[in-house]
């Protein structure tokens, strides 16, 4: 990575916090930050998401299909059917190891 990148990403991150200090700042409900709110919700979320697809599918810099992508298939089947947490990650193990184990 060149010291360009580097650069241009310190400066990018402390910007936005300086953005988020100086310009978001204050009363919600008016401005800046009562546009973004909606935005700003929805980053936490998005960013969990792409943790787990890189998690799961992601391999020294490839991609990787594997018994992880069963089990990711059965959290999110599970989920959609609005099912307990302790039984998504119960259904996404289960077809986890199911898989590996005929896999072989």
């Amino acid at each position: 990575m060149s010291w360009l990148v580097i650069s241009a990403m310190f400066i990018g991150a402390y910007g936005f916090k300086a953005l988020g200090v100086f310009g978001l700042a204050g009363d919600a409900s008016t401005g800046l930050a009562r546009r973004l709110a909606p935005l700003t919700a929805l980053i936490p979320a998005a960013l969990f998401a792409a943790l787990i697809v890189v998690q799961t599918v992601g391999a020294d810099r490839a991609l990787s299909i594997d018994a992880r992508l069963a089990g990711l298939v059965a959290a999110v089947v599970a989920v959609s059917r609005r099912a307990p947490f302790v039984v998504v990650v119960g259904a996404a193990m289960a077809v986890t190891a199911v898989v590996r184990a005929l896999a072989g």
